[in-house]
């Protein structure tokens, strides 16, 4: 039986999310997944149907969603489900969710400069075999600005300031664009590109780094599986808020 993913699209339209979540299904479709998407959070499995998938991507900027769906989808990642997104479709969504910025990795908080910055995307080489034989490559868009996770395993960088704003008279640093991480036993990956759907068009590196990382993230349970993990190992008492 083949994998199943789940892709769910909604929130600020600026951000193309129904064109990118489309691009996304026909890339998992491509490889052999069977894919549902659906627009918005109101109508997503409940958590047993969460957990019997293989692969959320979530392509939803801002917006807003329940805290008992936000639980679910935080229970069935813990089990092993993969997550993987880009840019504000997965890092700036649901911004009063705290629970859903712990499992992500990171949160937008700025992109000096706006659409159209020219910078570069470089490769961390031997991070991973997710960026194995990509390349350093270009990118004209919004360049991102996130406040991350130090658990996150950077795969990618790209070099900031390269807009003279309040954060330049701070020491040059290396954004993570691209990292993975892990939820329990669930696999996390993301890209910090794509603010439009032609972004994955004049750079297809971005494209091939989202196929890579969604296929990543959909063998966790897999993984696992081979290694005996089990998300009861990662269960305490925290007091969630």
């Amino acid at each position: 039986m083949g994998k199943r993913a789940l892709v769910f699209w909604g929130g600020w339209d600026g951000h193309q999310p129904e064109l990118v979540a489309n691009r996304f299904k026909g890339i998992l479709e491509r490889a052999g997944f069977s894919v549902e998407i659906l627009e918005g959070t109101e109508q997503l499995p409940d958590a047993a149907g969460l957990a019997a998938l293989d692969l959320l991507v979530p392509v939803v900027t801002g917006g807003s969603m329940s805290g008992e769906v936000s639980g679910a989808i935080a229970r069935a990642v813990a089990e092993g489900v993969g997550i993987a997104g880009c840019h504000g479709g997965m890092c700036d969504s649901f911004r009063n969710d705290t629970e859903w910025q712990f499992m992500t990795g990171g949160q937008w908080v700025s992109h000096p400069g706006g659409d159209g910055v020219e910078y570069t995307v470089n490769i961390r080489r031997g991070s991973s075999a997710l960026v194995e034989g990509i390349e350093d490559f270009p990118v004209k868009s919004e360049h991102y600005y996130l406040h991350v996770d130090p658990a996150i395993e950077v795969l990618a960088t790209t070099r900031f300031p390269l807009i003279s704003y309040f954060h330049a008279s701070n020491k040059p640093v290396d954004m993570p664009v691209v990292w993975t991480k892990y939820w329990g036993i669930g696999r996390v990956f993301y890209c910090s590109l794509g603010h439009h759907d032609d972004v994955f068009e004049n750079s297809p590196s971005a494209e091939e780094l989202m196929r890579r990382g969604m296929l990543w993230a959909a063998e966790g349970k897999a993984a696992a599986a081979a290694q005996g993990w089990t998300s009861e190992q990662y269960k305490n008492n925290a007091k969630m808020y």
